[in-house]
């Protein structure tokens, strides 16, 4: 008891049950201590008095109790008690009041339930004395445990059921399959309840169980799975250490015996019949054989093979990996009339062998296969095949190309009919023989146009066209030298005027349509017209070339711009074929470098100097120029229309002549020839006007008529323009005749006058006064240019006076 209480002493008596272990009555301890409400007197203390050296904390209590009372537990007491009924105990905790009861007087403990270990092993509680007046507590609160003693109660249980194991065949004894395990719920710290022990209830024949560890091996050595693949083996398992009384439970464990390559091949039959029509095509299945394998699995699997050499040659053999069947087909095209039966030994074979049982015997085993072939009616059959021949080109008309022949396989000596598959000969240039199979020419060959045919030849049989065979037969013609020899293009060369002699201007090839076998070889010359030829060599360079030199010391183009040099060309034969080609050299201009700047044909300089990009940019340059020249001409008519109005104001243009010739937009020497033509009819139009006199007016009178002060050679009648024709003429002849300028010349018109001269106008058109009222004296002081046209209008205007008078 805690030190400082005051004293009250209580006595435990404990209480058991007849338990094996203990086998005795409860054992209580007195402990006393100081009164209550007086101090600890020390002294009594050391005189005599006795401190408790340990408490009896524990209490056990029977599992399952199955009587009608209450099972007692035990009894708490304290030695204050005087048996007057004054002292009242109290319990708390696990189960109080309700599993655990408690008498208050005596402290008697009772179970009113039935208790499972299994369930909880034990209960805590604690336990007070009170006075039962004023309920004070006179000791301290003392805990203690009830447990739950344990019986066997609860038999052994497979937890981790069903099970299922597996063994191989014909293992060796004593092999581990697999491992069971039982639980038991009994406590396995107190007797043997708990303490299990295993058994072979059923199976003991082929397998056996370790009692302790549960682990099933194999009881004998010659399982076979092909007999039985599967056991069904019942194990127990006893609690108690297997002693008499214990409990027990079992499980069945599944064996499963898996399977090993123990068992060869072997074929149900010794011998197969098939049968197939000897015109099969190679690669025709002619039937299945199948060995059997009481294995199951990869240990099935097999192949097969033809073991006999006949059979090698004519047959092949394949394993089809789903059914483990041989497949036999046909490997090389079969003849009736060669052999009639072949037969084949075939061989099965496991795929995989395991040597730990190839003494049991030999893995693979064979059957004959016996194969019968049937006769058919087949079309005749091309001897020998060859599909190659040969013919000249030059051949006549009917010349025998070759022969094809053609035997029945089936019947000796019967007819074959020949034809030719006009499919393949739409132009009918070969015939054939019907009966011989002679292959004729039937029209004139050319190996230029086409120098091999592919033909196909029929051959069937005389009294049944349906049995009808195929050949493909190539026919070749052989090349005759027909064609003679010509130069390789329309050559064209250039060569500089101050071109030194031995210069190398053009290396010429040739083409031949012929193939002769030996190869060409051509042969250069100067065709004899060109014999006299001082300008230029020919070199034959012996490769089937020739080149041109030049033989003099420069060139004129204006003396001759372009030479035409024939050339000979002859092949090698037989017989030797020629023909005459022409070079053709233009002397151009070139720069200090031999570069070529200018040749007397402008579409040469161009293909030689221009791109296509160069090309197509010129051609739209050119375009807009046209554009441009359409809209001056259109624009120099609407103001021609104006300068031939009767309103507007007499314009003479000028003809401006520059000496500088150059083309394009800078060309300036170009002339109006409206402006000498509008001259031409104004001064036409003025003077049928003038020879009306200025009394011929009415109504309707143009006011031009009114215009009779103009200068008096204006109005005569009989203009002469040859002058400028002929300046004109001579101009374009020599444009014409030079022929170093590009012919872009053009025309330009100037229809402006320009701005207004210090000399007041002369004209006029625009005066509406008569010519009476117009003074020209004052020309007379403008100098001596104009003296002439003042002495003119001055006599013009004395003759007017005169009239007048």
């Amino acid at each position: 008891m805690a030190k400082g209480l005051q004293g009250f002493s209580w006595t435990v008596l404990l209480l058991f049950c007849a338990i094996q272990e203990l086998g005795s009555w409860a054992v209580h301890t007195t402990v006393e201590g100081p009164g209550l409400g007086q101090p600890e007197d020390p002294a009594l203390l050391a005189g005599g008095r006795v401190k408790r050296g340990w408490v009896w904390n524990q209490f056990f209590v029977v599992e399952e109790y199955t009587g009608t009372e209450p099972l007692y537990v035990g009894k708490i007491h304290s030695d204050s008690d005087e048996g007057d009924g004054s002292i009242k105990y109290t319990i708390s905790g696990e189960g109080a009041g309700t599993i655990f009861l408690i008498d208050e007087i005596t402290g008697d403990i009772h179970a009113t339930e039935r208790l499972d270990r299994e369930q909880k092993t034990f209960y805590t509680l604690r336990a007070q004395a009170r006075d039962r007046e004023t309920d004070q507590l006179l000791e301290p609160e003392s805990e203690f445990i009830i447990k739950v003693q344990d019986i066997n109660d609860s038999e052994p249980r497979f937890l981790e059921g069903p099970y299922i194991g597996s063994v191989a065949e014909l293992s060796p004894i004593g092999t581990s399959v697999m491992q069971v395990m039982a639980s038991d719920a009994d406590d396995p710290t107190y007797g043997s309840s708990a303490r299990v022990v295993y058994s072979v209830l059923e199976g003991e024949q082929h397998f056996t169980v370790d009692s302790k560890t549960g682990v099933i091996r194999t009881a004998v050595s010659d399982l076979d799975r092909e007999t039985q693949d599967r056991y069904e083996v019942v194990i127990r398992a006893t609690d108690m250490a297997g002693q008499l009384g214990g409990l027990s439970g079992s499980t069945t464990v599944t064996i499963v015996v898996t399977d090993v390559n123990d068992n060869p091949p072997r074929f149900p039959q010794k011998m197969y019949q098939f049968s197939i029509v000897e015109t099969a095509p190679v690669g025709t299945a002619i039937g299945r054989v199948k060995a059997e394998d009481s294995d199951v699995g990869e240990n099935t699997d097999m192949t097969y093979q033809v073991k006999d050499e006949e059979g090698v040659e004519m047959f092949k053999v394949t394993t089809d990996s789903n059914t483990q069947e041989a497949v036999i087909t046909v490997q090389k095209p079969l003849d009736y009339e060669s052999k009639k039966v072949h037969t084949v030994v075939v061989e099965a074979l496991n795929k995989f062998v395991d040597p730990r049982f190839v003494d049991l015997g030999t893995f693979r085993d064979q059957t004959i296969v016996r194969v019968s072939v049937l006769d058919v009616d087949e079309p005749p059959e091309f001897r020998p095949p060859s599909n190659l021949m040969e013919v000249q080109e030059d051949a006549h008309v009917g010349s025998v190309v070759g022969v094809v022949t053609a035997l029945d396989p089936d019947t000796a000596n019967h007819p074959v009919r020949y034809a030719i598959d006009r499919s393949t000969d739409t132009e009918r240039i070969f015939d054939i023989d019907a009966k011989t199979g002679a292959i004729v020419t039937g029209k004139v060959l050319d190996r230029e146009t086409a120098g091999w045919h592919n033909i196909t030849v029929l051959a069937m049989e005389a009294d049944n066209h349906s049995q009808v065979s195929r050949a493909s037969l190539r026919i070749r013609i052989l090349d005759v030298n027909d064609n003679p020899p010509e130069l390789a293009t329309p050559y064209e060369a250039a060569v500089c005027e101050d071109a030194k002699p031995g210069q190398l201007i053009q290396t010429i090839s040739v083409v031949d349509r012929d193939e002769p076998q030996s190869g060409h070889r051509f042969y250069f010359t100067l065709a004899p017209e060109a014999t006299n030829n001082h300008h230029f060599s020919l070199l034959d360079i012996q490769d089937n070339t020739a080149a041109v030199h030049t033989q003099r010391v420069g060139f004129n183009r204006q003396e001759q711009d372009v030479y035409l040099l024939p050339i000979l060309v002859v092949d090698s034969g037989p017989p030797a074929l020629s023909s005459t080609g022409t070079l053709t050299i233009r002397v151009c201009g070139c720069d200090s470098n031999g570069a070529i700047q200018s040749c007397n044909s402008t579409a040469y300089v161009v293909s030689a100097t221009l791109s296509p990009g160069a090309l197509i940019a010129l051609l739209v340059c050119i375009l807009i120029l046209v554009v441009l020249v359409l809209l001056i001409l259109t624009l120099k008519r609407h103001h021609k229309s104006h300068l031939t109005s009767e309103d507007d104001e007499d314009m003479r243009d000028n003809v401006i002549k520059y000496n500088d010739e150059g083309g394009g937009e800078q060309d300036t020497e170009a002339y109006d020839m409206s402006a000498l033509r509008s001259l031409y009819d104004f001064s036409e139009i003025k003077g049928g006007d003038g020879g009306g006199g200025p009394g011929d007016g009415g109504p309707g009178r143009n006011p031009t008529s009114e215009l009779h002060a103009l200068p008096q050679w204006v109005q005569s009648p009989d203009l002469d323009f040859s002058v400028f024709r002929d300046y004109i003429c001579r101009k374009v002849e020599q444009a014409d005749e030079d022929l170093s300028v590009p012919p872009y010349d053009s025309f330009q018109t100037y229809a402006f006058e320009g701005s207004d001269s210090p000399v007041p106008s002369l004209s006029s058109i625009n005066t509406w006064s008569s010519g009476s009222e117009q003074d020209f004296s004052y020309l007379g002081g403008w100098g001596p240019r104009f003296r002439q046209l003042a002495a003119l209008y001055a006599g013009r205007r004395g003759e007017e006076d005169s009239e007048e008078s």
